[in-house]
């Protein structure tokens, strides 16, 4: 039998050839291609369990924190700390933390926003008028600050060569330090301090002209600061002021400003072991748990009585963002001897005010410079706070979120408690610029500096002040993996960059940082830190009483014990804890973060631009791992299907060639069984050859595509190509042991039942197709297969790819998983294809009287070329339209939504792949067409 069956290879060479290329390249791609995914699987799972763990691994929120789109989308607002001003008691806290498998359990309770006072200042030298004994220089603001820009109040700067002296009124009640000797008006002279004008003291802190009670005489500069009850704490001319000068050369402008500070407690201890707070320390030291408010009594007490003092902990860096960019002008004063007068008298803001000017130039200055200046212990004053609501979002047609603005600010949030007078220096973007968080004013007692409160205050507590111990620097925070990042508010303001041109152009190409509007939308993370034990001294010194007395924490965020990542024990452990959380505390908002990532969300704001923001997607991990696992499973399957029924075509193809060899070995007395041991004989000596071809060029390919341990996988090859080969010539081994001796002068082709007249060439193109049915469909399973296999590849790609991504962690997973996708896809179809190739050029020979018989009867090359041109176009879009159908099918019977959002991918693409599978099938006839164009129809029919 053995030296029949190399006999046998010997005498048909190019058959042999041909399926040991065909095994050859099925083995071969069956091996790297499973190698490559599951690779890739490694890969992707190796990503995933490297990026599951962030900085917590459950956050637990006030009762009704969570917003619409949160629980809809499970998703996690990044700016969720900033909108939530207490909602959890202490109580609460205490028992979560003790719960067991709890690590850490790190509470934030915002207390609210102090304003903090300070200038910028303004280098104006270049503009003065070097010849000039007196001038007064104005500049005209802007500040733009994201995507706002907002016209701030006129600032001065009064320069004069006479030297500025300090001096004080008789009562010694009042000293001031801008005092200057100039000509005297009779009308002015009143005003005089020790025969001097106090050029400084009414535009900056008297504007109002009022009269002396019971006299018609304005009043003297005092120390009794002027009543503004009656003016709007958004009026621009309450900041404008002037900065008086000495010299010649050297002239500078202090504009003041405000900076909003958001005051929150932690817990030092656990807030260093959650993030390491403590590495972050610039100057001073860490916050300890020993630090609680304290009390200075008598002598040593500054504002009276008693007072109290909290410690915080501040940050170095500014967490709000501006420039200002000024138009300065040189302004025509007239004589400059009368100045001082036309200054020290309570019409000097009218007059300054209405000085014409010439503009001598532009200038610029951070913003952030001015904070740098107010990092003092007087700087920080708790006389008002403010808390701020969340952002409130819909979901827009196309899918992104749009925020929902508010009415504008209340000049009422800008009242103080004590006077009634107006806020100094109300930042212009709470007035001028979008509202989209409701603002609350937290007025205190004024009892400040009393040991108790009474009246209208009583029960309640002094305001305390700031005490700074040290300050950090969020840019010392150890790094947490961007892919897997949760939420840090604490620490860092939410990345928010433009998602449109317009916008990034609005933006200068820069991210929308927080500006100093209150009600804004991007709201700057906490700047000072205090301990959980100073919470009641801050929420229990307000006049009314609020949700922060019994209710201060607004995040619990939580560590689990023993979590290493997503591995099943790791969320057994998070489940358990985040269940007993859920069960003691049911209200409460409870989201398990561990396996999270920052999934970029698109959100339209009301100024008409469109920004993309981190949000977090809960769960990624796992999902991934879940579909990654699935996907990797029915990729190998679909893989293995498409090689093994290849060859099965490609053997059973080789079969029906041999049709009159087998008969006339069934008549010389062959029995099945010898015919069988014949056919699989030849086959897995054909495997061999092949497989031992297929190892060294699998191992040359693997090295090349640079996958780990080709070598071993080379080896493969080998036992894959036996087992293929073997395994898909079982059928066709089979079909022909049932070979009679009569098959070897049976036609392959059924005759007509009926005669039917044929007008065209695709008539008979058409007729010819189902005369040979097995032909056919043989030819048409191989396309079938291929575009049906294309089509479920295809539409698990795209739902493994919509599934995870989204999220930074799931794009990065699916940027490694795509060429293991795209080499199963394209692998698919081109060996589908193939496979109807093969059969075509095979009944090229069945057919070798038919073409005879037209070629005797006139038949053109050009009229052959077009039938067998016809009959393969027919042939494959038969198998490609089938194969699309039943992809569409099989895809739909996997269920799990696997078409949702791409049905009309899927199925454009299943129809160019039919496409593309008939135009490989066209070019590949050329081959058998062109040879057939050069046998006379006597060879033809002698071949038959």
């Amino acid at each position: 039998m053995i030296t029949v069956i190399l006999d046998q290879l010997r005498r048909r060479r190019g058959r042999a050839l041909a399926l040991a290329a065909g095994i050859l390249v099925a083995a071969t791609s069956f091996t790297l291609l499973t190698a490559t995914v599951s690779t890739s699987q490694a890969t992707t799972v190796g990503t995933v369990r490297k990026n599951a763990r962030s900085a917590y691994d459950v956050l637990v929120r006030p009762p009704d924190s969570q917003t619409d789109v949160e629980r809809q989308s499970s998703l996690v607002a990044p700016n969720f700390l900033s909108g939530t001003f207490g909602g959890i008691t202490m109580d609460q806290y205490d028992r979560i933390r003790g719960m067991a498998g709890v690590d850490v359990a790190a509470p934030v309770a915002n207390i609210g926003y102090l304003m903090v006072a300070s200038t910028v200042t303004v280098d104006v030298s270049r503009f003065l008028d070097g010849e000039a004994s007196r001038q007064i220089l104005r500049i005209s603001p802007t500040l733009t600050s994201g995507l706002g820009s907002y016209r701030t109040s006129d600032e001065y700067v009064y320069l004069t060569r006479s030297p500025l002296t300090s001096g004080s009124e008789s009562d010694d009640l009042f000293e001031s330090d801008t005092l200057e000797t100039g000509a005297v008006d009779k009308s002015t002279e009143r005003y005089q301090i020790e025969g001097k004008y106090d050029v400084c003291f009414y535009l900056n802190w008297d504007k109002t002209e009022k009269k002396k009670f019971g006299l018609d005489l304005p009043l003297k500069p005092n120390i009794i600061a002027e009543d503004l009850s009656d003016r709007s704490p958004f009026d621009p001319d309450l900041s404008s002021r002037m900065t008086c000068q000495s010299g010649r050369d050297k002239a500078t402008i202090d504009v003041p400003v405000s900076y909003p500070v958001l005051l929150s407690a932690i817990d030092p201890v656990a807030e260093d072991r959650l993030v390491g707070l403590g590495g972050t320390i610039a100057s001073g030291r860490m916050l300890t748990e020993r630090d609680k408010p304290w009390r200075v009594w008598g002598a040593k007490s500054v504002h009276g009585q008693r007072d109290i003092y909290i410690p915080a902990l501040l940050s170095e860096n500014p967490l709000t963002t501006g420039t200002l960019d000024a138009t300065v002008e040189r302004l025509d004063i007239g004589d400059p001897a009368e100045l001082p007068s036309k200054l020290g008298n309570p019409t000097a803001n009218s007059f300054v005010r209405s000085l014409r000017g010439t503009t001598v130039g532009r200038t610029r200055v951070d913003l952030s410079k001015g904070y740098r200046k107010a990092l003092n212990e007087d700087s920080f004053n708790t006389d008002a706070y403010w808390t701020v609501g969340p952002v409130a979002y819909r979901r827009t047609s196309d899918g992104d979120l749009a925020a929902q603005p508010q009415p504008p600010q209340s000049p009422d949030l800008w009242i103080t408690n004590s006077n009634q007078q107006p806020f100094p220096n109300v930042p212009e973007e709470n007035h001028q610029g979008t509202q989209y968080r409701k603002v609350t004013s937290h007025a205190s007692t004024d009892c400040i500096g009393l040991g108790t409160c009474d009246q209208q205050d009583s029960g309640r507590l002094p305001n305390p002040f700031v005490r700074l111990v040290g300050r950090y620097d969020t840019g010392r925070l150890p790094g947490f993996s961007p892919l897997s990042e949760t939420p840090l508010e604490t620490y860092q303001t939410p990345q928010v960059t433009g998602a449109d041109s317009a916008t990034r152009a609005k933006l200068h190409d820069r991210p929308l940082q927080p500006d100093r509007n209150l009600g804004g939308y991007v709201s700057p993370p906490p700047t000072m830190l205090t301990t959980m034990d100073s919470i009641t001294a801050l929420t229990e010194s307000r006049r009314v009483p609020g949700l922060q007395d019994k209710a201060p924490v607004s995040a619990i965020r939580i560590r689990v014990a023993g979590v290493t990542g997503v591995d099943t024990a790791s969320r057994a452990r998070v489940n358990a804890v985040a269940g007993k959380i859920r069960a003691a505390y049911p209200r409460l908002q409870v989201d398990v973060t561990v396996g999270s990532s920052p999934a970029p969300q698109t959100v339209a704001l009301a100024d008409s631009a469109r920004v993309t923001e981190r949000w977090v997607a809960k769960g990624v991990a796992l999902r991934i791992l879940r579909a990654v696992d699935t996907k990797s499973a029915v990729l190998f399957g679909l893989v293995l299907v498409v090689c093994a029924l290849f060859l099965g075509q490609a053997a059973l193809a080789s079969v029906r060639s041999r049709r009159t060899e087998i008969g006339t070995l069934r008549c010389l007395g062959w029995s099945g069984g010898e015919v069988l041991r014949l056919v699989l004989g030849e086959l897995t000596v054909i495997g061999l050859g092949a497989g031992a071809a297929g190892a060294v060029l699998a191992y040359v390919l693997g090295r090349a595509l640079g996958q780990p341990g080709a070598g071993v996988k080379s080896l493969l090859v080998l036992p894959v190509a036996l087992l293929l080969a073997t395994a898909a010539g079982l059928v066709p081994a089979w079909l022909a042991t049932r070979l009679g001796p009569m098959e070897a002068v049976r036609p392959p082709v059924t005759a007509a039942r009926r005669a039917r007249p044929v007008r065209s060439v695709a008539g008979l193109a058409v007729l010819n197709l189902l005369r040979m049915r097995g032909r056919t469909l043989l030819g048409a399973a191989g396309l079938a297969l291929g575009v049906a296999a294309f089509t479920v590849l295809l539409a698990l790609t795209l739902s493994f790819r919509g599934e995870v991504a989204g999220s930074l962690l799931g794009s990065a997973v699916v940027a490694q998983a795509r060429g293991a996708d795209y080499l199963s896809v394209a692998l698919s179809l081109v060996l589908g294809a193939a496979g109807a190739v093969d059969v075509l050029v095979l009944s090229q020979r069945e057919r070798a009287a038919d073409l005879a018989v037209l070629r005797a009867t006139g038949w053109s090359n050009r009229e052959l070329a077009k039938l067998t041109l016809h009959e393969g176009i027919g042939l494959a879009l038969l198998g490609g339209l089938s194969g699309a159908v039943a992809g569409l099918a099989g895809v739909l019977t996997l269920g799990r939504g696997v078409l949702h959002g791409h049905l009309f991918t899927v199925t454009a693409a299943a129809l160019l792949a039919t496409l593309a599978a008939t135009a490989l099938v066209v070019a590949a006839l050329a081959v058998p067409i062109r040879g057939l164009s050069r046998i006379s129809a006597a060879d033809l029919a002698a071949a038959e």
